[in-house]
């Protein structure tokens, strides 16, 4: 997970997938209140970095969040500042605005499944939220809900909590305005993907202050932080074919891995023709959703 060193920035932290960097002392950009966030193209999966990279991943989710960031502009600001960035890390990087972060993940979920189908056969509810009976695995909800996380750390699980604690946590009134722009997102992203003719399952997003105003931070709307479901194939009742690392998920729960996921190995090296899967279902998505190629 070694982070490249780039002319005028100084390496502060490195998550699963993307890493994060201060301007430089003595940098034109040096107490300008900007980050330099690059997009990698490592990938995890069940709580793992994996050793294989997927290639061009990292401009994948850089160019769909970009993207998605100007059609959601009327709605939320978005942290973005420039994309003029070092040539090493050029089309996977991004210079943004410095945030506070609110310590909370946003989810919206317009269809069941994942953690949310854990939690209503268990108690017919999410985060709180009663659901009515006899919804299946890809059921479309009436409306969508907010169904907030708590943040985990790198390889802990993030984990549903209620309205009422995000309450708690940050204060009623910003934890109304993060589900309320949560919502709205949704609802224009929802729109955008089924035109296209994508299902948005659901999706995470990650809000922040800059001046007193709520931002639109990290990525947004990308395969890594929402279910994308060919509208074609969707189905209730089973598991739905995703825009995702699905392929990697199921190579390494195969009995091909040879990888136990409840054993204290790490996941082994992605074979070849799973790696170009999934990176061709990452350029899918994205030249689906924004009706542009994909040039890498």
């Amino acid at each position: 997970m070694n982070a490249v060193e780039l002319p005028g920035w100084t390496h502060r932290y490195s998550g699963k997938v993307r890493d994060l960097y201060e301007p430089a002392e003595g940098s034109d950009r040096a107490g300008d209140g900007t980050v330099l966030v690059v997009a990698s193209d490592r990938i995890s999966a069940y709580d793992h970095v994996l050793p294989t990279p997927i290639p061009d991943k990292g401009k994948v989710l850089t160019a769909l969040s970009l993207w998605w960031f100007e059609q959601l502009v009327d709605l939320v600001p978005h942290h973005v500042v420039s994309t003029d960035v070092p040539a090493a890390v050029a089309g996977r990087a991004m210079v943004c605005r410095r945030l506070e972060m609110f310590p909370v993940e946003c989810v919206a979920r317009g269809y069941l499944t994942g953690s949310g189908l854990v939690e209503y056969r268990q108690n017919s509810s999410v985060c709180g939220i009663a659901l009515p009976p006899g919804l299946l695995d890809g059921s479309r909800l009436d409306e969508p809900v907010f169904t907030p996380a708590t943040k985990a750390e790198l390889g802990e699980h993030d984990e549903n909590v209620t309205f009422e604690h995000v309450a708690t946590t940050v204060g009623a009134e910003a934890a109304a305005e993060l589900r309320d722009l949560t919502l709205a997102v949704y609802r224009r992203a929802e729109g955008v993907a089924r035109e296209r003719g994508i299902v948005l399952a659901d999706t995470k997003l990650e809000f922040g202050r800059a001046g007193g105003v709520t931002v639109l931070g990290d990525e947004v709307l990308t395969p890594d932080s929402s279910r994308f479901w060919p509208a074609e194939t969707w189905e209730p009742g089973r598991a739905q074919p995703s825009f995702d690392k699905q392929f990697v998920r199921d190579w390494l729960t195969s009995p091909d891995s040879g990888w136990d996921r409840g054993g204290p190995e790490a996941p082994p090296e992605l074979p070849a023709d799973v790696v170009e899967r999934t990176r061709s279902r990452y350029v899918e998505a994205y030249e689906r959703l924004t009706g542009r190629t994909f040039t890498g």
